[in-house]
């Protein structure tokens, strides 16, 4: 089903940003007077950035906001390489630090890390009402990394795990991620990416025959994904 999504072109990565920014806004808007709550979703690395700071500025029910990741690498939100770490310094500032936050690394056990993420997905998460995805150049989202041992469990759509570990050499380390039985479900997905080589990427994922983990959550998802893209 390799026509469930929409392409969003901009001219400029300032232009996605603002539009992106406009459009969850708008989104988790509409859910917070539907139903007093929002939940939001996002991804880390480079990409992100600059609409995280274009959204916190935005003019929200920040207080009725659930925000978590996509996936985490395992580290303390000190690391550089934490998402977390990202989140709160570029997209909780000014009035978006009312929300409530759930980072999916807490105490660094990692088993009471994972049932205390998974009590928390179920509650304010199931499904996300927003869910902001990633795209690496190999063709990962999330952490459906294709050399991750788990990586057929993790792309389960019938899956009952909301979050599970992954190991996988070219991660770098060990990673939590949401699972595609519950990214698939979330009421509206983007796929945020930037420049000619994650591109190009998707168009490989987009090919006939593709079986890259994003193209496989593109396929899954309830509803069309928004890919949201510039130079």
């Amino acid at each position: 089903m390799a026509g469930n999504y929409r392409r969003n072109d901009f001219a400029d990565r300032e232009s996605l940003a603002a539009a992106l920014a406009k459009t969850v806004a708008g989104t988790l808007s509409a859910e917070i007077r539907a139903t007093r709550a929002a939940s939001l979703a996002v991804s880390g690395g480079s990409t992100p950035s600059r609409f995280f700071e274009v959204l916190s500025a935005a003019d929200i029910d920040w207080s009725s906001v659930n925000v978590t990741l996509i996936d985490e690498r395992y580290v303390p939100d000190t690391s550089p390489r934490s998402n977390a770490g990202l989140v709160k310094a570029k997209l909780l500032q000014g009035a978006a630090a009312a929300a409530h936050f759930l980072p999916l690394y807490g105490s660094g056990e990692l088993d009471g890390d994972l049932k205390d993420a998974e009590h928390f997905l179920t509650t304010f998460f199931n499904p996300p009402d927003v869910a902001i995805l990633g795209m690496g150049n190999d063709g990962h989202t999330a952490s459906f990394f294709p050399d991750a041992k788990e990586l057929e469990r993790l792309l389960d759509p019938a899956s009952r795990d909301e979050i599970a570990a992954v190991h996988a050499d070219s991660a770098g380390e060990l990673r939590l991620t949401l699972t595609l039985s519950l990214i698939r479900r979330a009421r509206f997905i983007v796929l945020h990416i930037e420049g000619a080589e994650k591109l190009a990427t998707l168009e490989q994922a987009l090919a006939p025959g593709s079986q890259l983990p994003i193209r496989r959550v593109i396929d899954a998802a309830t509803s069309p994904v928004e890919i949201f893209w510039a130079p």
